[in-house]
């Protein structure tokens, strides 16, 4: 067994599917690897799937966790439980491309402690929704468990994931910070590809998508430096602006100040225009995008500076 794929999932199962036939399609001989699929809680339609995919595979297994814990504490389970001496990481909605396996063990070798990071595609159209334009970072990010692999041996030496990331979000970007610090030999390999289509999503997703930002407290908290050199290297000035001229043009009404309702109302719809702007000039113009950017955009700033603020609470650390 020369290779174990980790793949988190939790009540996915179309999209699980596709990523499963991918992987069955691999070029590396199918008794060199085994893919472990570990559900965020109990799954029965999940489990029924692969159970059926069974025959199509050397080694397939199903571990379903008690109860949602996050992708960083499945990816822990799925690690812990593989026979192979390498783990590659790839998510239920990304497609490997048939030699992604082969590249990889071909590249580590016989390396002890060494991981590697492959090239993410995400196919979207020439002008994007924001939500695919987004999801399109992941093809310049430096390290994403929709498309890397490390030794176990390096696993064990940085603890493996940090099981407080309970969302999709930073759990890889710690994991990344931590190899740099254990100095782990770290690459960039771009033969190794996994496409990642951009998935159905909701009206307003990037409400919902603010909570995430309470984990880059949490980032902040263990790796400050690495957070500000490669993540965000100064607080979201222009959020801060917004709910500052919101709070002007409140503090006016309660004052009864024309003065001050005035200026806030100024400050606030002039920076609310810009951040609507900025948002769709590279994205999609259909109307009804339009119109998600000019409803979402006013809300956004507040929501992403109280879960921030939530984040460095919880976290105890000062984090602007």
């Amino acid at each position: 067994m020369q290779i174990s794929v980790v793949v988190p999932t939790y009540k996915r199962p179309a999209l699980l599917k596709k990523c499963l036939d991918a992987l069955r399609l691999q070029t590396i001989d199918a008794t060199e690897y085994e893919v472990i699929v570990v559900s965020d809680g109990p799954d029965i339609l999940t489990e029924n799937m692969v159970n059926e995919m069974q025959d199509g595979y050397n080694q397939l297994r199903f571990i379903a966790l008690s109860e949602n814990k996050g992708p960083a504490a499945a990816r822990n389970t799925g690690w812990l439980y593989a026979k192979g001496r390498i783990i590659a990481f790839t998510d239920d909605d990304c497609l490997p491309d048939k030699n992604w396996l082969k590249q990889i063990v071909t590249f580590i070798g016989e390396h002890t402690i060494s991981a590697v990071s492959g090239r993410v595609i995400v196919p979207r159209a020439k002008r994007p929704t924001d939500y695919e334009l987004n999801t399109s970072g992941l093809e310049t990010a430096e390290f994403v468990t929709a498309n890397c692999a490390c030794t176990k041996a390096a696993l064990i030496a940085v603890g493996g994931f940090d099981e407080r990331f309970r969302m999709a979000w930073r759990e890889d970007s710690d994991l990344h910070f931590k190899f740099l610090a254990q100095q782990v030999q770290l690459n960039y390999l771009d033969s190794a590809v996994v496409v990642h289509p951009v998935r159905q999503i909701c009206w307003g997703v990037s409400l919902k998508e603010q909570k995430k930002t309470l984990f880059n407290a949490l980032l902040y908290q263990k790796h400050p430096q690495l957070y500000r050199m490669r993540i965000q290297s100064m607080p979201p000035m222009l959020y801060y602006f917004i709910v500052a001229a919101f709070a002007l043009m409140i503090i006016g009404l309660l004052l009864a100040n024309v003065a001050l309702i005035k200026s806030g109302l100024l400050f606030w719809a002039s920076l609310t225009a810009y951040f609507i702007i900025k948002r769709l000039y590279k994205t999609s113009l259909a109307p009804a995008h339009v119109a998600e950017m000019v409803i979402t955009s006013v809300f956004i700033p507040f929501l992403s500076i109280y879960w921030q603020w939530y984040g460095a609470i919880k976290y105890r650390i000062l984090f602007f």
